[in-house]
């Protein structure tokens, strides 16, 4: 069983940077982590992922911008937003999935989701 807990969501400029973190407990050894996001009204998208060994792979909406980073020996998974606009405001979820896929169906654990909001 793994559990997942992002932190570090909160409300910035345009422009800004902010850093999520998601801590995981349990077994995630290969396990690939995954980042989606939700804003009101729509639905849940795939924003990057990250192999056990730091193969990364990321939506075209925030390739350049967003980078995912992971600490496997304190079972933490990072995703540092530079550039902020509005548009990136949503909930923001961490994910576990056996394979490096963005397709939601294939992740097996969830965390709750932290909110960032963007202000122009």
């Amino acid at each position: 069983q793994v559990q997942l807990v992002e932190s570090g969501g909160g409300l910035v400029q345009a422009g800004a940077s902010l850093r999520l973190s998601c801590a995981a407990s349990g077994r995630t050894f290969n396990y690939a982590m995954g980042w989606f996001r939700q804003a009101p009204g729509k639905e849940r998208t795939f924003v990057g992922t990250i192999t056990y060994g730091g193969n990364t792979y990321y939506a075209d909406s925030v390739k350049g911008r967003f980078t995912i980073s992971r600490d496997n020996a304190k079972n933490t998974v990072y995703l540092q937003m530079n550039s902020l606009k509005p548009e990136d405001t949503a909930v923001y979820y961490c994910a576990a999935a056996r394979f490096l896929v963005s397709d939601s169906n294939v992740y097996e654990y969830w965390g709750q989701g932290t909110q960032v909001t963007v202000s122009s």
